[in-house]
């Protein structure tokens, strides 16, 4: 087969070009370095500023004693009766005869659901939340209301360093479903107007506990 004069030339331009490769024009653009900066201070201050803007509650505790005073001032005042939480290591220190609202029916009945979670992300106001969890998949969007309960140390800056960590502490054996909750449930395709809580909780409250 005859190649014509101008696709020889063609080709020749492109041997030329193979044969002497350049740098490339943006080297940080191609996944070698990361495109935020990471931050590891300040990161509760960064979860929160971000958590709030997307109007998730955010409270801050010292320690288990607090943790117990907000909780009982919140459901005061809020008037609910049914708190349900179904992961055994908050049960152990959310003491019914202090709460006494707590499990006092079913999760068909609760007014507020109470879970822990896997990571908070500081960057986005995200909490990751997984199957492999107590609380499984249907507690914390099935209730209006959801209350996180989260340690410092749960803390990282960005998703990959959420994933990261979950990896290293499944393995092979990820939870079935990894599910990212940034603030309330929100949608907007109802005539472009924004509803709140149509697929999941109205309200969703971050207890932060310090270590």
């Amino acid at each position: 087969m005859k190649i014509s004069p101008a696709k020889e030339n063609i080709l020749k331009r492109v041997r030329n070009a193979l044969s002497q490769p350049v740098q490339l024009p943006f080297p940080n653009s191609e996944g070698n370095t990361a495109v935020f900066k990471t931050e590891s201070e300040g990161m509760e201050i960064r979860f929160a500023e971000e958590f709030s803007r997307l109007q998730g509650k955010f409270v801050f505790c010292s320690g288990k004693t607090e943790l117990l005073e907000n909780l009982r001032a919140l459901c005061d005042n809020k008037e609910w009766h049914n708190v349900f939480c179904q992961t055994p290591n908050l049960l152990k220190q959310l003491h019914k005869d202090e709460l006494p609202f707590l499990n006092q029916g079913t999760m068909h009945e609760a007014d507020a659901a109470i879970t822990d979670c896997e990571y908070l992300v500081a960057r986005t106001g995200t909490i990751v939340l997984s199957a492999a969890q107590p609380s499984g998949r249907a507690l914390p969007v099935y209730t209006p209301v959801h209350i996180v309960i989260a340690y410092t140390h749960q803390l990282v800056f960005d998703l990959k360093d959420a994933l990261h960590k979950l990896k290293d502490k499944y393995g092979n054996d990820l939870p079935s479903a990894i599910s990212f909750a940034t603030g309330p449930s929100r949608t907007a395709d109802i005539e472009k107007t924004l509803v709140v809580g149509i697929h999941g909780p109205k309200e969703v409250y971050v207890f932060l506990v310090d270590e």
